[in-house]
């Protein structure tokens, strides 16, 4: 493994190697001279008349307390060769998926289709990146966008079910076409992302427009028995991976797309370097295991309270002896465990995150409020429009832009939450006078003032539109996506030829 880019965060720590050295050398015992005696002594005779015995031991307890030293030493300066992503981003790499969408991918040699086979592995793909944002392409003789970047998976799911090549308006392989309206979902992203075409074939003519790439792109063939696509050969820099029918090609896929991820934010200026020290934390300690064999303790005790400053500092757990407290969050975050993430974390912006991601709305906005940059505005504004506080959140992208003008991410989150506002209004306001909100007749009661028969009431039958609840529209989307692509993908066309 090749580390280029390694160096130390705080290198003026090392100079701490001197005095290690320097008190190693002094109180490391040096080998006793021998002792000379008169010839034809006997050699038991001479042992026994020797002061002292001559140490054999090679391993001293200096040595290895100066390698615990220099070990803490160097995780002091903080050791890096790589860059921390921005959690209030993306904690991992935004993806966009090109799907092929013709008729080739109806091939049943994989069952029960090429299509469906996709369709399966891109949904395992976008469960295995939970919380990484994922945008979806179709392409066949055109590109069209079908969702923008996401990290909502039941956005993705009904339009990816309704992908058929009867949807699609013109038959053919516009793979480069869909390469550059990849790259411009990717060039609206603050983190650097990646391409994965899902295909049966490519197109001669296509390979010279995918050469042009400045992205990562990878390619996931839906072929049997693990046959390779000819023209994938002569795409600079292609990672292909084959079809399997178990989850290998989706675990190897994720690897090299985390791998790209993280060498590209190495070319990212405006990201903090990951400090790595943790790492020579564990064979400090486990070199300190051999303090507690006999005769060590006691020996080296003493010196250890004269060198070691008294502190403040309380360990509440074996974690805290080697971990700090931001980096026990960092795991708990990894480990998907968002709230225990919060209260370990002491850093303001990874704090706010974890509560983001844990659903605690209210306390993340509060924590990036506080806050006075750019991107704490944005994560406060992504806050409070899913708390449903439309207002303050259009009051936070508007800081966040002030901020930082023409970002566009935050741009279209404000007109996002203002269309959001003006939905709800107009809807409110449309209830309350009783229009387009089929509203109709008040309940029909018949007088019994004859007292005869029962007291009856019967509800008027309504008359005019009427609203639908949410789970009614989600069933109605599900119903009519092809026909709501097919449309779509029309109209778009026929904008281009305009």
């Amino acid at each position: 493994m090749e580390f280029p880019d390694f160096h130390f965060i705080r290198g003026y720590y090392l100079l701490f190697l001197i005095p290690i050295v320097a008190l190693w050398w002094l109180i490391r015992p040096k080998p006793a001279a021998e002792t000379k005696l008169p010839s034809g002594i006997a050699p038991h005779l001479a042992t026994a008349l020797q002061l002292g015995k001559t140490e054999t031991r090679r391993i001293q307890p200096i040595d290895i307390a100066m390698v615990i030293a220099t070990l803490v030493a160097l995780a002091a300066s903080g050791p890096t060769w790589s860059r921390a992503p921005n959690p209030l981003i993306a904690d991992t790499a935004p993806l966009v998926i090109a799907l092929k969408v013709t008729d080739s991918m109806e091939n049943t040699d994989i069952a029960p289709s090429r299509l469906d086979r996709a369709r399966f592995k891109i949904a395992d793909l976008i469960d295995e990146r939970a919380g990484a944002r994922t945008a979806l392409i179709a392409y066949s003789g055109t590109p069209h966008r079908v969702a923008p970047l996401t990290e909502d998976a039941n956005i993705l799911r009904p339009l990816l079910e309704g992908l058929t090549p009867a949807v699609m308006p013109t038959p053919g392989d516009a793979a480069a076409d869909a390469l550059d309206l990849a790259q411009s979902i990717l060039d609206e992203s603050e983190s650097p992302g990646a391409v994965l075409f899902v295909l049966d074939d490519l197109d001669p003519s296509q390979v010279s427009g995918l050469n042009t790439s400045t992205d990562d792109i990878f390619f996931l063939t839906m072929l049997p028995n693990g046959e390779r696509i000819v023209q994938l050969g002569n795409v600079q820099g292609a990672s292909v991976i084959a079809f399997s029918d178990d989850d290998r090609d989706i675990s190897r896929l994720q690897r090299q797309i985390q791998t790209a991820y993280t060498a590209a934010l190495d070319d990212d200026k405006r990201l903090d370097w990951q400090d790595n020290g943790w790492i020579l934390a564990w064979p400090a300690a486990l070199l300190s295991l051999f303090w507690f064999r006999r005769g060590w303790v006691i020996r080296w005790a003493l010196l250890a309270l004269m060198i070691i400053p008294p502190s403040g500092v309380r360990a509440e757990g074996w974690k805290d002896w080697f971990l700090t407290a931001d980096q026990q969050g960092q795991i708990a975050m990894n480990q998907k465990r968002f709230a225990e993430a919060a209260e370990l974390f002491e850093g303001s912006y990874h704090k706010g995150y974890a509560y983001l991601r844990d659903g605690q709305y209210s306390e993340a906005s509060s924590i990036f409020a506080e806050l006075d940059t750019p991107e704490a505005a944005f994560a406060e504004g992504m806050a409070r429009i899913r708390n449903r506080e439309y207002r303050p959140a259009i009051s936070a992208f508007e800081t966040a832009l002030e901020r930082r003008p023409e970002w566009p991410e935050a741009q279209h989150n404000l007109e996002v939450s203002k269309a959001i506002l003006d939905y709800i209004e107009t809807t409110r306001e449309q209830s309350d006078t009783g229009e387009e909100a089929g509203i109709g007749a008040d309940d029909t009661v018949f007088d019994n003032d004859a007292a005869r028969g029962n007291e009856t009431t019967v509800q008027a039958p309504k008359e005019g539109p009427q609203t639908l609840s949410a789970d009614q529209w989600i069933s109605s989307i599900d119903t009519d996506m092809q026909d709501f692509l097919r449309n779509r993908f029309l109209l778009e066309n026929q904008e281009r030829t305009e």
